[in-house]
């Protein structure tokens, strides 16, 4: 059988994040990818210069496209930046019974870009918080979704991670990518514990596209039956590499993608 992942997120114009990332990464790990576009964004290294929102009934005609044909083995949902695409991609997801969900909450792109309407956070919460498998914020969007200050310690990710299993959703992945030290840590918090997954922190600007990165690895490996500890093990390896790689590229002139094809290129 043919592993398949399909992506709901944002595209990513100049292919470092976003819909691209995803698919890079699918590719990368052996899994087939297809993909729900949620959002176009006209976007590079530099920056997001403006944001199109896909119609919500389209969002939902891609979805009933993509589900009633192929056999898809994970989820991976990143930008939705509008109520009533959420409500379109919990109410797609719903209708075809999906599995595996890897919710990615975006809300600030690398470059500092609003992704995520204030208005729209609540909608992401109560509508697919519950419904995903896990959910991978990075700090800021931790606090975000909980309305407090951002972790700035381990004991504070944890704490975080636990209220948002007490808000529905069933695993959470708390990046600590955005704190400080030699290393990067992540914390899998689950109700049967805590696990830790680290790298060494690499100094680099190259950096655009690592949440949707780590996010679709993770439903990767899922797609491909690891359990949800191995599949975020494989991920962190993964991703880990990709950002050592990097400054093996020269893409642009701002925040340069990660090296999805590193072991290869």
């Amino acid at each position: 059988m043919t592993a398949i992942a399909v992506t709901i997120a944002g595209s990513d114009s100049s292919g470092g994040a976003g819909i691209q990332a995803d698919l890079k990464t699918f590719s990368a790990l052996g899994v087939y990818g297809a993909s729900v576009i949620a959002a176009l964004t006209a976007q590079n290294t530099r920056g997001v210069t403006a944001i199109h929102d896909v119609p919500p009934d389209f969002i939902a005609a891609q979805i009933d496209a993509v589900f009633s044909d192929l056999a898809v083995d994970a989820v991976k949902i990143g930008m939705l930046s509008v109520p009533a695409a959420i409500d379109a991609v919990a109410d797609g997801l719903a209708r075809h019974g999906a599995g595996n969900i890897v919710l990615d909450p975006v809300m600030i792109s690398t470059s500092g870009a609003r992704l995520l309407a204030p208005e729209a956070i609540d909608t992401l919460t109560r509508r697919l918080l519950p419904r995903a498998d896990l959910v991978t914020p990075n700090l800021p969007e931790a606090a975000a979704l909980l309305g407090v200050d951002v972790a700035t310690g381990e004991a504070e990710m944890r704490a975080q991670g636990e209220a948002l299993l007490a808000r529905g959703a069933r695993a959470v992945l708390i990046k600590g990518g955005h704190s400080d030290g030699p290393e990067s840590a992540d914390l899998l918090v689950t109700p049967d514990g805590v696990q830790r997954f680290s790298a060494p922190r690499v100094a680099t600007r190259n950096t655009h596209g690592t949440g949707c990165t780590l996010s679709s690895a993770v439903a990767a490996g899922l797609a491909k039956g690891l359990s949800l500890a191995d599949a975020v093990g494989a991920a962190k390896d993964y991703v880990a590499a990709a950002i050592a790689a990097a400054d093996r590229l020269t893409i642009g002139s701002g925040h340069g993608p990660v090296h999805h094809f590193s072991k290869w290129w």
